[in-house]
């Protein structure tokens, strides 16, 4: 954690400046830019480990500038910041490549949890030479690549395309929050009432197959997302 470096977007001064000491407390390396075109040129100048976007700013909003750092780097993390809680923003959020949302006001120590997280799943990414395909769940084992789920020793069953993904997406996500928005964006592609309602329905058919572990469940975080949780 020491000397990560973060880029802060923000365009209102004193919370921009308050968030940067306490981050700065924490031992970040932390740099303020204070709307989203001065972000875009700072973050071309510097190389930064993490980005924290304010939505609402002059010049440059924090989606356009977050498509913008995408365009030349898919893997940095993108945490947005927003006094908007329309659901529309949030699915553009995480449309524009976000890996996590906060609306404002929001517990500072939320917020710390979500970038350790983040950072923790970027290092261990990274450190896999690929992705990963091989999940232990529990007593259950998960190979992605082939889609099959065993328990214990015993034969495998193969799980749907999307039955799969999701259940990928909550074992990279174990003991963590997994947020619904990013699971209906990235597997379903958009997040409406049906391919919400959907969703529900898969999360359902994994949690029948789960029951066989009784120190395995998955946890309905209710307007957040699922959680995958290995006792």
């Amino acid at each position: 954690m020491a000397n990560t470096r973060i880029l802060l977007v923000e365009d209102d001064p004193n919370f921009g400046t308050v968030l940067k000491d306490y981050l700065t407390l924490n031992d970040y390396d932390v740099t303020l830019a204070k709307d989203g075109l001065e972000g875009l040129i700072m973050f071309k100048n510097n190389d930064f480990d993490m980005c924290i976007l304010d939505v609402m700013m002059p010049r440059k909003d924090g989606f356009s500038l977050a498509k913008d750092i995408r365009s030349t780097n898919t893997e940095i993390p993108i945490i947005f910041l927003t006094a908007k809680t329309m659901k529309e923003d949030v699915l553009k959020g995480y449309q524009a490549g976000a890996d996590d949302y906060l609306n404002k006001p929001f517990d500072s120590e939320v917020l710390l949890h979500k970038m350790k997280a983040i950072l923790q799943r970027k290092d261990s990414s990274a450190n896999a030479e690929e992705e990963v395909f091989e999940f232990k769940i529990g007593k259950f084992h998960l190979n992605s690549k082939l889609r099959h789920l065993s328990f214990e020793n015993g034969e495998a069953v193969k799980l749907s395309p999307k039955e799969n993904k999701l259940l990928k997406m909550l074992a990279e996500h174990k003991n963590d929050l997994m947020p619904r928005e990013l699971a209906l964006t990235k597997i379903w592609r958009d997040d409406n009432y049906f391919t919400s309602r959907s969703m529900d329905v898969y999360i359902a058919k994994l949690r029948k197959y789960l029951k066989l572990d009784s120190n395995v469940e998955i946890l309905n975080i209710h307007g957040e997302g699922f959680r995958l949780l290995e006792n």
